[in-house]
């Protein structure tokens, strides 16, 4: 079984992007790759900025029927993590750690409770070690 991994809101966003046609190609790629080999997750968090990007601050707004369709045929597969008192915790103590703000470390601490090796995220360092995950850029030349 291959390895874990994370995938951040802002990979899914770059696969509506038509004006980066790279970065949409390597981001359905990876989001294929997640939904065909059960290997990719998100979190609550995750739902919840995608849907208010999507729906708000696209070029082209998502229409609420269209959403909705993305969250039961894209979103809802990969989400596994879902709020819970001890990610909180963990943001926290990661937060001081490794000094990323709050979302960041609830992206990390949903990333560790969801046993991911990797990140994938544009919003941190690229390549950074943190406890038994790396982060990585998919788009990192």
């Amino acid at each position: 079984m291959r390895a874990k991994y994370f995938i951040d809101t802002n990979v899914l966003i770059c696969c509506h992007d038509d004006e980066q046609p790279t970065k949409k190609e390597r981001a359905l790629a990876l989001l294929s790759d997640a939904l065909q080999n059960n290997n990719g997750l998100i979190s609550w968090q995750v739902v919840q900025e995608f849907l208010n990007v999507a729906t708000r601050k696209f070029a082209v707004p998502m229409k609420v029927e269209d959403a909705a369709e993305y969250l039961q045929k894209i979103l809802a597969p990969l989400y596994q993590i879902q709020p819970n008192l001890e990610i909180y915790q963990q943001a926290v103590v990661l937060m001081k750690e490794v000094r990323y703000s709050f979302y960041d470390s609830l992206i990390l601490a949903a990333a560790l409770q969801g046993g991911c090796s990797i990140i994938y995220t544009e919003d941190m360092n690229h390549g950074q070690a943190i406890h038994t995950m790396r982060i990585v850029n998919p788009f990192f030349e």
